[in-house]
C-alpha cells in the first residue's frame, strides 16, 4: 500500500493522514485513531491495519497489502459480515 491509499475506504482516509495523526498527536490507542477523519468508525476492515500501524515502531515502513488486494479482501469482509435474509 502506497502513502496516498486508502486505509479507511468507508471515509476514504489515506494512509499517509494515519501516519501523519500518529506522529502528530500520538495516540495511546488504537481508538483513538477515529479523530483522524472517523478513521475505523465504519466497516470495521480497517481496524486491525490501524492497529498494527499504531503498534509498529517505525509505522512509516509497516507493510500493509497493496491497494487491489486491500479492496477485494474488504470486499469479502463486508459479504462475510451481512446477515443472511
Amino acid at each position: 500500500m502506497k502513502d496516498d491509499d486508502e486505509l479507511c475506504l468507508c471515509f476514504h482516509v489515506t494512509r499517509r493522514k494515519v501516519l501523519q495523526y500518529i506522529r502528530v498527536h500520538r495516540p495511546k490507542r488504537a481508538s483513538q485513531l477515529s479523530e483522524c477523519y472517523g478513521a475505523g468508525t465504519g466497516c470495521g476492515w480497517c481496524r486491525p491495519f490501524l492497529t498494527r500501524l499504531l503498534e509498529s515502531e517505525t509505522p512509516e515502513s509497516e507493510s500493509l497489502p497493496d491497494e487491489q488486494q486491500y479492496a477485494t479482501e474488504r470486499q469479502r469482509y463486508r459479504a462475510d459480515s451481512q446477515p443472511d435474509d
